[in-house]
């Protein structure tokens, strides 16, 4: 089945595309979080703080209709609203940001 005919498959592609950046983003802040120190200290406590951020974001988002009105268009607004987040932290915690 094409990806034209069945949504699915991009917003499959995009799930695993946003867990391998994801994983990234988790290596790089594991190591600066095992370096210790006042930056670690701050990394962690602006990682609760974005996730929180985060999810507080797509709830209003949710609440006035800028997820879609279908389960397909919900699902890819999501998962491109995570994606935005864990690309800035992957550019900021790898210095190209």
């Amino acid at each position: 089945m094409s990806r034209r005919g069945n949504p699915w498959i991009g917003i499959g592609f995009n799930a695993w595309t946003l867990g391998v950046e994801a994983a990234s983003v988790i290596a790089l802040r594991g190591l600066k979080v095992a370096r210790g120190g006042t930056a670690a200290e701050a990394e962690i406590r602006l990682m609760i703080d974005e996730k929180i951020a985060a999810s507080q974001e797509l709830g209003l988002k949710a609440m006035s209709g800028g997820l879609g009105l279908s389960a397909p268009g919900a699902a890819a607004r999501t998962l491109a609203h995570y994606r935005r987040k864990v690309r800035a932290n992957r550019r900021r915690l790898s210095g190209h940001g």
